[in-house]
């Protein structure tokens, strides 16, 4: 075999070295330019301004941001700092407690002056001992943890950058690009309490967040968005807009006031109405279950740390001492994360046979999982919650067209709420999982085909299936270029296996159906937080809790606006009335801040016409129009935004 070179010294080569080439992707791999590869090997270069090479800007901002802090702060010990999905971060345990906005200014500096000095990244394999000797030697106590949690089998790599004397260290797969200097265009943003591994049982880490990218405007402009997000908060606009509430008698449990609440049914309306046209049918099932529901499922075994327990006191009659913790384990009721083992024993409840398959059956009961304090955020993280979840039972042949028709089903959802991109993943089998190798390659290889068949494109992510079988995931971008994963469809053998379920088939013999788990908005409290922030609290008029309101100019119009108010109530408009002493401007000013589509002014001349003077939210002033036009044109926009 030919001595190894660079990806740098092939692509000089070669001929193909572009300045903004980052890194090379080999197969499935992404390797710096430094680090030494088969000449043979097929190189794909890495610019700066696709993701993966902001990936690798990412991390490499990390690095040197851990770099600054332990320069600033001595005796700070780094923890691990991968790149995100807008940015960066890294976890340390800082003497002396957390980081002040001073601090981030201080650190944010000194990074700029690292980037400055441009010196190379670079790469070195270390033995198992060596990496031990070195981070206990530098009182890194949290890497010598986590290098003793690795298989001695596994290569181990180290980063290093700065002047020969003054180089900074970690412990890191990468990659990185090859120098400080490339890292144009980053900005420190905030910090946050972090526990180490994410177990609350461990220490308390400081966070410290960051971003970066390729180009001073792609950092101006993500800052922008940064700032409109504040503006567009869900929290903020529930408050704002009466929709939500949240209270710590029921923590991370949200209350939907009035206006909140009509825009959830409708959220729920909607999907029936799609549903009853995909075929689907509605189920009612119970919030507890017996322990035994969830043995059978493996949730017991699996997911038992997000589960709450019910019990009554005579679960622990005649029970003294630690044996009731045992008790409790063994019979008290659990209120149920999900819904699919409650469909499992629907189906299973009679005899099927093959000529009722495949059988789509959906649920909206209420949810409930054990959420840590650290994650739930508004609506987007919640420990109470219900979703347009469905599961199908089919017949290994029928999964591919079932995955081709809810996808279709899942598209004109997201139409209707004005998403317009959607990145597909394919989330493949974790390393902790229910069944056999054979039951995962069927499932994923089925998800696989519907994908294929629907044309979509997709991205496989290793290990990021449900432990009881692989997924498709779909992200949205919403106004603000966000992504989030909203609706999923899983392909699970191994539930049906658990519950014993079967179903008769053409032969007369006893088949094991494929159940099929499938969510389009997922969790509505989630969507809901999502839609929110989409649209800026300006929902659109089929959804809008109000969808318009009769302003007065004067006293003297009441009765006339009274008329008005009472015609589009008739006509099935939700419309409000403000017949208050104040002024128009502030009349009109109000609804404004009440997002409602539709004001219709009425004053003197109105009044003398039969007419109303209308402004849209959305559309501006659109001047008089007869009543009846008016309520023509907003019931136009008032039906379901079906295909």
């Amino acid at each position: 075999m030919a001595d190894k070179m660079t990806p740098l010294a092939l692509l000089k080569a070669a001929g193909t070295l572009e300045k903004d080439v980052l890194a090379v992707r080999i197969g499935s791999d992404i390797v710096d330019l430094m680090t030494p590869v088969d000449p043979a090997s097929t190189l794909t270069p890495i610019h700066a301004a696709e993701p993966a090479g902001l990936d690798v800007i990412r991390h490499s901002s990390a690095h040197v941001m851990a770099d600054a802090v332990q320069r600033l702060f001595p005796g700070t010990k780094v923890t691990f700092g991968p790149s995100t999905d807008d940015g960066f971060y890294y976890d340390f345990q800082k003497q002396g407690g957390g980081f002040t906005d001073d601090d981030l200014r201080a650190i944010e500096a000194t990074m700029l002056a690292i980037v400055k000095k441009d010196s190379h990244f670079r790469r070195e394999i270390i033995s198992r001992d060596q990496a031990l000797q070195l981070f206990s030697q530098m009182g890194e106590t949290f890497k010598v943890e986590w290098i003793h949690t690795l298989a001695d089998t596994e290569e181990l790599t180290v980063y290093k950058h700065g002047a020969p004397g003054e180089e900074w260290i970690d412990f890191c797969r990468g990659p990185h690009v090859p120098r400080t200097g490339l890292l144009k265009a980053l900005k420190l943003t905030h910090v946050a309490g972090a526990y180490w591994r994410g177990d609350e049982r461990n220490p308390m880490l400081q966070r410290i967040y960051g971003t970066a990218f390729a180009s001073k405007d792609a950092l101006e402009e993500h800052l922008r968005l940064i700032e409109e997000a504040k503006a567009r908060d869900h929290r903020k606009l529930g408050k704002e807009l009466e929709l939500f509430m949240f209270d710590p008698v029921a923590p991370a449990m949200p209350f939907f006031l009035p206006k909140g609440a009509f825009v959830y049914n409708r959220l729920i309306d909607f999907m029936r109405l799609l549903y009853d046209r995909h075929g689907y049918e509605e189920v009612v099932t119970p919030l507890t279950y017996d322990p035994k529901v969830f043995q059978t499922s493996g949730h017991r075994e699996n997911y038992a740390d997000n589960m709450y327990r019910l019990w009554t006191s005579d679960t622990v009659e005649g029970i003294e001492g630690p044996a009731i913790t045992d008790a409790l384990e063994r019979v008290s009721f659990d209120l149920k994360p999900m819904n699919c083992p409650s469909h499992c024993i629907i189906f299973g409840a009679k005899r099927r046979s093959y000529r009722e398959l495949p059988w789509r059956i959906a649920d909206f009961a209420r949810l409930h999982r054990y959420e840590r304090g650290g994650v739930v955020h508004g609506l987007a993280r919640v420990r109470s919650f219900c979703q347009d979840d469905a599961h199908i039972f089919c017949t290994e042949d029928q999964v591919k067209g079932e995955i081709e028709a809810f996808i279709k089903l899942l598209y004109e959802v997201y139409r209707a709420f004005e998403f317009s991109r959607i990145d597909v993943k394919l989330a493949t089998r974790p390393e902790r999982r229910l069944g056999t190798d054979a039951d995962w390659d069927r499932s994923e290889g089925a998800l696989q085909a519907g994908l294929e068949a629907a044309g979509l494109g997709f991205q496989v992510t290793p290990g990021e299936g449900a432990f009881y079988g692989p997924k498709i995931e779909f992200h949205v971008q919403d106004a603000l270029k966000r992504s989030w994963q909203l609706g999923t469809i899983q392909c699970d053998s191994n539930l049906p296996e658990r519950f014993d379920l079967g179903y008769v088939g053409e032969d007369g013999l006893k088949h094991r159906p494929v159940m099929l788990h499938r969510a389009v908005l997922g969790s509505l409290e989630r969507f809901y937080s999502v839609l929110l922030e989409h649209c800026g609290g300006n929902f659109p008029t089929w959804l809008a809790p109000k969808q318009a309101i009769v302003l007065t100019v004067s006293d003297k119009v009441d009765s006339y606006a009274d008329k008005v108010w009472s015609e589009l109530r008739a006509q099935g408009i939700r419309v409000d009335l403000d017949k208050s002493a104040d002024k128009l401007g502030a009349k009109i000013r109000n609804a404004r801040l009440a997002r409602i589509p539709y004001l219709a002014v009425v004053g003197a001349k109105e009044a003398e016409s039969g007419a109303v003077g209308v402004r849209s939210r959305d559309r501006g002033e659109l001047g008089p129009l007869a009543v009846a036009d008016f309520v023509a044109m907003v019931k136009g926009e008032a039906g379901f935004p079906l295909s």
